[in-house]
């Protein structure tokens, strides 16, 4: 018989979860049973992140909001000992959270490249860095989000290219340095998935992308989560150190 909860019992923390892809990481973890901590970064996402909490306890599990800016390892290093805490250990941890700050190489600005790194990439750092303790107890699963543009690159996102680029790397040594502990690493590069991110987009650059996915059909958050899923289950315990792209053939 198909276990249709192999996540019962697991405690899964989804950095940048209160919208888009993070939301749907989350619902999806929660309907495999795990209990799910809903990390945020500002005050501003607050009634966001209550609402995914909400959706997911609708699915009757538990679940808790958090908030941490994720490029502060002090902040990183509290918020994993409240979910500890709350939910009584960690087993699964996704890196999710990051922005864009899109500007030309010639008139992108340090702050902007900053930025970005330090949420994206520093912040996957931190939060891997605090949890690594508790997932060791847990033999648990890290799955970090990258993109397609960080290995392909793209005008105006010089910052965002170099940062998933960097998770990609970072997961390797990860997975490298923790798999004999038990613990897998692994990376999933989205294509183009429809988000408030990506709605933000003018219709010429939708269409561009568009006509060069061979499936002819933009992703949803959905398709990232169904991965997410099957990484942090029992079906994903022999991969380690991968980058999977969700991307309908882009790259």
């Amino acid at each position: 018989m198909v276990n249709d909860k192999p996540l019962n019992g697991k405690v899964a923390l989804v950095t940048g979860a209160s919208r888009g892809i993070g939301r749907s990481i989350a619902m999806i973890l929660a309907k495999k049973g795990a209990s799910i901590a809903v990390n945020y970064p500002f005050e501003a996402e607050l009634d966001n992140a209550k609402q995914t909490v909400d959706m997911v306890k609708d699915l009757g599990v538990n679940a808790m909001v958090t908030e941490a800016d994720v490029s502060c390892l002090e902040s990183c290093d509290a918020m994993i000992s409240d979910v500890v805490s709350e939910l009584g250990g960690l087993d699964v941890l996704v890196n999710n959270a990051g922005i864009t700050v899109d500007k030309l190489l010639l008139r992108m600005s340090g702050d902007d490249w900053e930025k970005v790194i330090s949420v994206n990439l520093t912040g996957c750092f931190n939060c891997t860095k605090s949890a690594l303790r508790t997932l060791m107890k847990s033999k648990g699963r890290i799955i970090n989000i990258s993109s397609v543009i960080g290995i392909m690159g793209n005008p105006g996102q010089a910052n965002y290219a170099a940062s998933k680029a960097g998770i990609i790397a970072l997961t390797k040594s990860t997975a490298k340095e923790m798999g004999s502990r038990g613990i897998t690493c692994n990376a999933i590069a989205p294509g183009f998935i429809e988000t408030p991110m990506t709605d933000a987009l003018t219709d010429d650059v939708k269409s561009d992308y568009l006509s060069r996915i061979p499936l002819r059909r933009f992703g949803t958050s959905d398709d990232i989560g169904n991965l997410v899923a099957f990484l942090a289950g029992p079906d994903g315990s022999y991969i380690n150190g991968a980058t999977i792209t969700v991307d309908g053939g882009l790259t």
